[in-house]
């Protein structure tokens, strides 16, 4: 079995440790070569880690049989996961010399199983934004076109496994952050159930919306992954109990709710749409059954979701003051000192959802736009709960274009926020979903397909997504920079 980073499996990989043919060092040195070689171009890295204690360690489990299927394997971390000892900055001025001083959760889990952390991912400041252009260190670029996006906010991680100086990458999804790059890189990008991957470690964006998940080559890696993070954590209070996580199991076939007034509207490409025509084709060979449904108030999500996240940003973001966190520039006065602070440690788009978000809250409008948005969040979350009683999954693309060039979108933030309107549905109803890869657009960039399900159907949605796998026979096409 010969070893490459372009084609090697997680569990290939693993046999190789265990019948010696390769160490962690000699297969780390590969990622690494290949990360040193592109990231000046691609900017997917803030900061490659030194990971010889990892190796290190990974190696003394393989040797001892101790040894898990991850152990040994090359993981990026997006650069608001907190790893210990490391600078955490949200790609932030704001937090640029932030060092962690604790592991997040999933990171400490992480790393008893021997994982080897390649280093820290690019990503829009905050995790806002659907592009990683909003970056204070700079954009990331797509390794399939390095004149088009990787999508945001987690690009940084997308780009990182897409570009093969990783097997694997952790991101964050608040409205379609993990999905989103990963359907503009040909990746698989999972956000679990909303409480059963725990928060703890990471910087938050908005707390009632945010979930780590998985980045991935194929369903079952992302599974793999998954499998790992998902555990109840007594330091984060949205963590689900494990007696609440009643797991919905596989089964033979399944009904698939197709919401077609949804998908036809206006702004999504005729490549999507067409590609999208297709899979359904396919889905129907695998044995699944198509349907349309109507799933009441799901064109309003978007808008909601540009109302409680900007709420909860500038909630969150308050704590930046210049006083307590992050960057502080000395002013003649404490409010002198914290506008300066928060002038320079913030960007444009930061700015506008903390001021956005601060209006929705304010004395007379609180019950005008925020109430409403909570009100209609809630009808969302009842509306896909009865639908979920009808199919087992909702079928969606995952976004309504292909990766689109740099600057496209940028200086008009409502186009870039339509990124976002197939994703942020599941971020607003609490609900678990994957993007898979199903083809190309007109310009050969990587399109997605997206399964939206119940509450707690990680496994068997893990199992549809196989099946839709096999029959798409998406060929992952080489990086421009290979």
């Amino acid at each position: 079995m010969s070893f490459s980073i372009y084609t090697t499996t997680i569990s290939e990989l693993h046999k190789m440790f265990v019948e010696k043919q390769i160490s962690v060092s000699d297969a780390i040195a590969e990622y690494r070569k290949q990360a040193e070689k592109i990231n000046p171009e691609i900017h997917a890295y803030l900061e490659l880690f030194d990971t010889t204690d990892m190796v290190v360690y990974a190696q003394e489990l393989i040797d001892t049989g101790r040894a898990t299927l991850l152990t040994g394997i090359p993981i990026a971390v997006k650069d608001n996961i907190l790893i210990s000892g490391h600078i955490a900055s949200a790609s932030s001025k704001m937090l640029e010399n932030h060092t962690a001083s604790y592991d997040a959760t999933i990171i400490a889990s992480l790393k008893q199983q021997g994982v080897v952390f390649m280093g820290r991912t690019n990503m829009d400041e905050f995790a806002m934004g659907s592009s990683t252009e909003n970056s204070a260190y700079g954009p990331t670029k797509n390794p399939l076109d390095v004149t088009r996006v990787p999508g945001g906010s987690s690009g940084g991680s997308a780009a990182a496994l897409a570009s093969h100086t990783a097997l694997l990458a952790l991101g964050t999804d608040t409205g379609g952050s993990i999905r989103q790059p990963a359907s503009f890189c040909g990746l698989v990008g999972l956000m679990p159930t909303y409480g059963t991957v725990s928060r703890y470690g990471a910087i938050a964006m908005g707390s009632s919306l945010d979930q780590i998940g998985p980045f991935a080559k194929s369903v079952s890696e992302a599974k793999l992954l998954w499998e790992t993070l998902v555990s109840h954590d007594a330091h984060d209070n949205s963590s689900l109990p494990d007696k609440d996580r009643n797991w919905l199991e596989p089964k033979k076939n399944y009904t698939l709710g197709v919401p077609k007034s949804f998908i036809s509207g206006e702004g999504v490409s005729e490549s999507v749409k067409n590609n999208f025509t297709e899979v359904l084709e396919k889905a129907k060979q695998a044995g699944h059954t198509i349907v349309e449904i109507d799933v009441p108030l799901i064109e309003y999500s978007l808008p909601v979701y540009y109302i409680i996240m900007p709420a909860e940003v500038s909630t969150n973001l308050a704590r930046f003051d210049g006083v307590r966190y992050g960057l502080r520039i000395s002013g003649d006065t404490p409010d002198h000192t914290m506008s300066l602070s928060r002038g320079a440690g913030f960007g444009p788009e930061t700015k506008r959802r903390i001021m956005l978000g601060t209006y929705v809250l304010s004395h007379g409008y609180h019950d005008a736009y925020y109430q409403k948005a909570i009100n209609v969040r809630n009808a969302i979350k009842d509306a896909c709960a009865k639908v979920f009683e009808k199919v087992d999954y909702i079928i969606t693309p995952t976004t309504p274009s292909g990766a689109f060039r740099f600057g496209e979108k940028s200086e008009n933030p409502v186009e870039m926020y339509l990124s976002d309107l197939f994703t942020v549905p599941a971020n607003i109803a609490g609900i678990p979903a994957l993007s898979l890869p199903s083809g190309y657009d007109e310009h050969h960039m990587p399109l997605g397909v997206q399964l939206m399900g119940s509450r707690f159907s990680e496994k068997a949605l893990f199992d549809c997504a196989e099946s839709l796998e096999k029959v798409l026979h998406y060929e992952r096409i080489p990086t421009t920079l290979s």
